[in-house]
């Protein structure tokens, strides 16, 4: 097998960005890319990738899907005791990264994390499929376990457990939103002189800066 990846490239050239043309709230760009993202009939175009840190500085990432969004941030949901969980309560920051790469978008957000209300995390579980709602009982996220078979054991102890009710949501499950304070948007151009514009919130009156950044 080949391993040598150094000559495999593609050009890019499906679109451009301009800070001239540009939304002048993050938001509704955001809004602008992620509906021609689903448009586009992509694979789960709200997958993304969160970065967190741990105690020991060491950066962690994971696939999370996307769950809901609007101006006050970007909404997801996990165990709480997980590694990112545990991560997020000790530096409540994170990173979120897009990559829809048939359009050859990506876009990069940073901001501080927050928990959801019980009442919002409630909601959202009770619509999930049921075999959802039991995993959730089932797995520990994160921690080790001897073997699969344990995991279909526990799935089938939980089963045995809600048979005759429905599933509630266990308090160390709920969501987090990311409340954004810098996005880039990044389009892929030809010769790798592609094109980043990024958003930065001014702490003094809460406006939005807009500047273009090198590639």
């Amino acid at each position: 097998m080949n391993d040598d990846f150094s000559q495999a490239r593609l050009n890019y050239e499906r679109g451009a960005l301009d800070a001239a043309g540009v939304a002048a709230d993050p938001f509704e760009q955001f809004g602008t890319w992620f509906a021609a993202a689903v448009a586009a009939e992509l694979v789960e175009p709200y997958a993304m990738t969160v970065s967190t840190v741990g105690i020991d500085g060491q950066p962690s990432a994971r696939i999370v899907l996307l769950r809901g969004w609007d101006e006050r941030g970007f909404t997801f949901f996990t165990n709480y005791e997980s590694r990112k969980g545990h991560e997020l309560a000790h530096t409540p920051r994170a990173a979120l990264l897009f990559f829809w790469a048939p359009l050859e978008r990506q876009i990069r957000i940073e901001g501080t994390v927050e928990r959801l209300g019980a009442a919002d995390s409630d909601a959202y579980f009770a619509q999930r499929p049921r075999g959802h709602r039991l995993s959730a009982w089932a797995s520990h996220q994160s921690s080790v376990v001897p073997d699969r078979a344990y995991l279909e054991a526990q799935m089938t102890a939980y089963e045995q457990r809600f048979a005759a009710q429905d599933v509630p949501r266990p308090d160390y499950w709920g969501g987090y939103r990311v409340r954004a304070q810098w996005f880039e948007f990044w389009q892929g151009r030809p010769n790798r002189v592609h094109d980043r514009i990024s958003y930065r919130r001014l702490l003094a009156t809460g406006d939005w800066m807009i500047e273009r950044l090198s590639p």
